[in-house]
Formats: C-alpha cells, sequence, structure tokens
C-alpha cells in the first residue's frame, strides 16, 4: 500500500473483483426450474455464462488512458462501447467511441447515455472523475450473449445482455441498472467490500443507492417523487411486478407465478441467514437500501445532495474495513454525517433511519 493511502482504504489489486451482475443467482435458478422450456433454457444459459465470468474473471484491473481533460480543463467521460454480437467473447467489436454520435442501435445509445449520467454524477455532485477519481475510461459490451438475462461488471468493465423477451427486455432500458453496476467499479476503486455476507449486502446496496441516484439526477427529481424502484422497465409484461427490488418497500417489486414473491427484508427483524447468492447478498441488501430511503425522505430535497454525500464520504473515506457489518457501516455514516454537517438534522436523520431498520448505529 502506497503510504499516502488512508488506513483502512482497499485499492484493486489488493482484493481481486469479482462478478456482480444485478440478477441475483437465485432468481435465476428459479427461473431455471420453470416449466416453460424457453423460459427454462434462457435462465440455464445466463446461469453457465455467469459461472464462466466468475471463473475467468483477471486478478487485476486495466486502469487504461490517462484522465480524459477538456480544452478548459474540466474532467470528460471517455466512453467506447462493444457489441458481442450474441457471443461471449469480450469486449467485442467497437461500435461506438467517446463522441461518436447516435448511431442506429438503441442498445448502444442507451448504454453510451448512461454510461454519460453516471460519470455525470459522480463529477458534478462528488467531484469524482470517473469511477477511479481518475478518468477511468468506461467500457461497454452491449448483446452480450444470446437471450441473456443478466448484466454486470467484471472489474474491467460493463457487459449488457438483451434478455430473452419473456422475463426480462434489455438491461440497458433502465438507466438505474446501468448506474448500479458501474458502482460497482466505485466501491472497488474505495471501499472494496467483500462480496460476501453483510459486506457483500452493503457492496449490492451501495451500487442500488447509486443506481437510483444516477436515475434521479437523470430525471431532476427530489426524493419524494422518486419511485425508489431498482430496474423498473426490465421486467417483461408477462410478469407480475414492477421492478427487481424497491428501496422504498423491500419485498414488493414482484410477486410472480414464475418468478416467485421478492425475498428482500426492510429490517434485521428479518434478516435472511442463507449460504446461496454469496450469503444472500442481494436479499439482505434491502436493509441498508431501506435505511437509505428513510434518509433521504426524512432530509427531503435532491437525494444525492446531502444523503447521497454522507454514504460517498463513508465509501471515499479510507476508514471503512473491506468485512464491515452493518453495524459497522451504520456508524461509519453516522460520524460522516457529524464530521460534514456536524450534529444537526442531518445527523439526527442518520440515526433515525438505522434504528428504524433494526441496526445498531451508536
Amino acid at each position: 500500500m502506497d503510504s499516502s493511502t488512508p488506513p483502512g482504504f482497499h485499492t484493486p489489486a489488493q482484493h481481486p473483483p469479482v462478478f456482480c451482475g444485478i440478477v441475483p443467482p437465485h432468481l435465476l435458478d428459479k427461473l431455471a426450474r420453470s416449466g416453460d422450456p424457453a423460459i427454462a433454457d434462457a435462465a440455464r444459459r445466463t446461469l453457465v455464462a455467469d459461472a464462466a465470468q466468475r471463473t475467468s474473471r483477471r486478478l487485476t484491473t486495466v486502469i487504461g488512458a490517462a484522465a480524459g481533460r477538456s480544452a478548459d480543463g474540466g474532467a470528460t467521460p471517455r466512453r467506447t462501447l462493444y457489441d458481442a454480437e450474441h457471443g461471449t467473447v469480450l469486449p467485442g467489436t467497437k461500435v461506438r467511441d467517446e463522441g461518436e454520435d447516435p448511431g442506429r442501435d438503441a442498445t448502444v445509445n442507451r448504454a453510451y447515455a448512461g454510461l454519460g449520467a453516471t460519470f455525470e454524477l459522480l463529477l458534478s455532485a462528488y467531484g469524482r472523475n470517473s469511477v477511479d477519481g481518475e478518468g477511468l475510461p468506461l467500457i461497454a459490451t452491449v448483446h452480450y450473449d444470446e437471450n441473456y438475462g443478466n448484466a454486470f461488471w467484471n472489474g474491467e468493465q460493463m457487459v449488457f445482455g438483451d434478455g430473452d423477451g419473456e422475463i426480462f427486455l434489455d438491461f440497458t432500458v433502465p438507466v438505474d441498472v446501468i448506474g448500479h453496476e458501474l458502482a460497482h467499479g466505485l466501491t472497488q476503486y474505495t471501499a472494496n467490500l467483500t462480496y460476501f455476507g453483510q459486506p457483500g449486502a452493503l457492496n449490492e446496496s451501495v451500487s442500488d443507492v447509486f443506481g437510483s441516484l444516477v436515475k434521479q439526477y437523470t430525471l431532476d427529481q427530489t426524493a419524494d417523487r422518486a419511485d425508489w424502484l431498482i430496474g423498473a422497465g426490465l421486467l417483461a409484461p408477462r410478469v407480475t411486478g414492477v421492478a427487481l427490488r424497491s428501496m422504498k418497500e423491500p419485498g414488493s417489486a414482484y410477486d410472480d407465478d414464475v418468478l416467485g414473491k421478492d425475498p428482500q427484508p426492510a429490517t434485521m427483524e428479518d434478516y435472511v441467514r442463507t449460504g446461496r447468492d454469496n450469503g444472500g447478498v442481494h436479499i439482505n441488501s434491502g436493509i441498508p437500501n431501506h435505511a437509505f430511503y428513510l434518509l433521504a425522505t426524512e432530509l427531503g430535497g435532491k437525494a444525492w445532495e446531502r444523503a447521497g454525500q454522507i454514504w460517498y464520504d463513508v465509501l471515499t473515506g479510507g476508514a471503512l474495513e473491506v468485512d464491515a457489518s452493518f453495524t459497522d457501516f451504520a456508524r461509519a455514516t453516522v460520524a460522516a454525517a457529524a464530521a460534514r454537517y456536524g450534529e444537526r438534522e442531518e445527523h439526527e436523520a442518520v440515526l433515525k433511519a438505522w434504528s428504524q431498520v433494526g441496526v445498531p448505529a451508536n
């Protein structure tokens, strides 16, 4: 570790990046057992592709080119889009570079815009130049595999499937999915939370938080006007559900004959102990998700300003351990709120939010 690195701050070189898909494996497992051959086959194919990515992920992260800067010295995104042409070789064929005009492929255009929206939120709200803070080029591949039902960050780039059309639609449709996956890169370059159990659930929750903030920032929404859904627009019309997850009401995103019932808890009273899904990282993330929602709506206004700033301060402060528990994270947010705002409204609102979800924060 460099002598200038804050204590507790972990770099990608120290801990290999992991495969982080937005659709949890427990949900794909359920789809793979569907009586509908088309749904089951697509889910099995997705599970096989995900397993291959977990096995073949590289042990280091490519830092890429130097930070992009505009003529006046301001930071600018450096986006490159590739088309996998329904194969699995990454990155694929280059189809759009930074500054090029939109083409005919709506999926490419949506991915390009979503990368830009995430970059813009990080820069304008937090002064951060890309996910690593040093202008990391943003790379994404679309049209990955056939009927692929996921989107993921592999430690180096984004990858989007087109969905099967039966359960999932194109994964570039919800901008918060793009923000969610890029936020895994943000976590990788900062707190680098271990992807298992409570730190893994925090890792997932941080991505949901910043994915939601990207969506709200793009729509210029205040906290009270946001839907607080993750992946709204992703589920096909036949599915009884509105999204993959709800930060406002964890456990209410879907209740479907094929998908089953959304298993997320909103409080520690319903915490799920499981060995599946890396110890329930996509399930128990509902608890810190709900705490953030409660904080943001209690404070009001634009959620990326005060509530988002507190979460960002914790993520980038260097004091959070990679194996942080919910209580560790909660206490860190309380300290961050006090450090930035004093023991005022923000500090009290953070304490109240964690209390409401049953996580000790003092």
